[in-house]
């Protein structure tokens, strides 16, 4: 092991002990040493999306969260109820390291001819356990990022750009033509709109506030429906006869959201029908939820005919649906425009320590829109 890199670092864990205790801690770890085909990454920056939270906090109940540990190696724990023990029975008394991606430099590189390539590049990666100092990664999870791009520009290169590229790409392969999208002045949710104006593609933007729809307005969002407003229901039929989207994304996935964007898009294609059928329209309206902001059942009041479906959508099994090839040409979009129409936005930049502290922790763990925390592990 090279002497500038230390035997052991830090690494945050989430462990949930088979009393029912979530325990959020910091915990050293060996460096390991990279093999043939991997590569030792610096970790320099890692974003909290929100499925990380998932692996994070599990099912535990974040309102009975306390400080724990010690002033210098700080620790939460949290209850889980005792009926949502038995949905983390797999991961019970195994501490798991969190975090999706990431971006960090390569300071230690294996035999091959692909590892050495990245030694001492500015990479992006994904593959789980980024919430640490050093990731050790094979080489096929690491994106070399182009020169002068920094870490903290490429640590946000695979979960949001490729949901976004995602969301664009499934339009395509399932036959629509525009998109509707909620929660969408998100950080992802401007991802999006950049995305589709690049591409011409037709977007329906759903929000809650005004501010939310003056965000996106002001990055050239043409239809932005605020559902707050008594004018929702109109508004979105509007934008849905302009459009002609008949698929949607969601990302709160409770309430009855999803129903009401069916509902809409039955009305939209209505107006267009030139006989009256009593099953409704048959061009085929779609909503995949792919987000849980709203915690509630999933409500539907079927208003809209026989030619829809609701199903969930997930980043990884929509990557194996297109392969490799196309999954790679995707990263490398991905990688050539991460300072344009990826980049991300950050509200705050923590450490570790602060990762796993109850006022941190009460912030990010809200999911505010305008709000993405971004972990910096050598800070």
């Amino acid at each position: 092991m090279s002497p500038e890199i230390p035997a052991t670092a830090l690494q945050l864990q989430s462990n949930i002990r088979k009393d029912g205790t979530l325990v959020l801690s910091i915990e050293t770890v060996e460096v390991p040493r990279p093999g043939d085909g991997e590569v030792l990454v610096r970790i320099e920056a890692s974003p909290i999306n929100p499925s990380d939270m998932g692996l994070l906090f599990g099912p535990a109940d974040m309102t009975t969260a306390r400080a724990a540990g010690s002033a210098d190696r700080p620790a939460v724990e949290a209850d889980v109820p005792e009926k949502l023990l038995a949905s983390a029975a797999a991961r019970l008394d195994q501490p798991m390291p969190a975090g999706n991606e990431g971006a960090g430099i390569v300071v230690a590189a294996g035999s091959s001819d692909e590892a050495q390539a990245l030694l001492g590049r500015t990479v992006a990666c994904i593959g789980g356990a980024m919430y640490a100092q050093y990731r050790c990664m094979p080489t096929a999870f690491c994106l070399p990022l182009p020169e002068g791009t920094t870490p903290t520009q490429g640590a946000s290169c695979f979960v949001n750009p490729l949901t976004a590229l995602g969301m664009v790409e499934t339009m395509k392969l399932e036959g629509h033509t525009a998109l509707v999208h909620t929660a969408a002045a998100s950080n992802l949710g401007q991802m999006l709109n950049k995305l589709c104006q690049a591409d011409g593609v037709p977007l329906v933007n759903i929000v809650r506030r005004q501010e939310h729809v003056d965000l996106l307005k002001g990055i050239g969002a043409k239809f932005v429906c605020n559902s707050s407003e008594d004018r929702f229901r109109e508004d979105l039929v509007d934008a849905l006869v302009q459009t002609g989207a008949t698929l949607a994304f969601d990302a709160t996935g409770g309430g009855k959201l999803a129903s009401d964007i069916l509902a809409c898009m039955e009305i939209a294609l209505s107006k267009s029908a030139t006989e009256f059928s009593r099953y409704g329209s048959d061009t085929h309206k779609q909503v995949y939820i792919y987000g849980g902001l709203e915690r509630s059942p999933t409500t539907l009041t079927r208003t809209y005919g026989m030619a829809w479906s609701v199903g969930g959508w997930l980043l990884t099994p929509f990557l194996r649906r297109v392969g490799a090839e196309a999954g790679q040409k995707l990263r490398e979009r991905v990688a050539s425009e991460i300072t344009t129409t990826f980049t991300s936005h950050y509200s705050d930049e923590i450490s570790l320590a602060e990762a796993v502290s109850l006022e941190t922790i009460a912030r990010y763990g809200r999911q505010a829109t305008g709000e993405k925390f971004l972990i910096t592990p050598h800070k």
